[in-house]
C-alpha cells in the first residue's frame, strides 16, 4: 500500500521519464497523451519497475 506521497513522487518521476522519451511500458489508449495520466495507467496495471523502501516500524 503507497501513500499519496509515494504515489505523487511515483508518477512525476515516471511522467518526466515519458516526457523525455523513455519507452512506454503499456499499450497507449489512442486518447490518451498526457505523460502524467500514461504514468498513472502504469501504476496502475502494475508494471513500474520500481520499489518503495519503508522503514519498519518498532514498538
Amino acid at each position: 500500500m503507497l501513500s499519496k506521497f509515494e504515489v505523487a513522487r511515483i508518477v512525476g518521476a515516471r511522467s518526466l521519464q515519458i516526457a523525455m522519451g523513455a519507452p512506454i511500458l503499456i499499450k497507449r489508449p489512442k486518447s490518451v497523451y498526457d505523460p502524467i495520466k500514461i504514468s498513472k495507467l502504469e501504476l496502475k496495471k502494475g508494471v513500474l519497475p520500481i520499489t518503495v523502501k519503508k522503514p519498519e516500524m518498532s514498538a
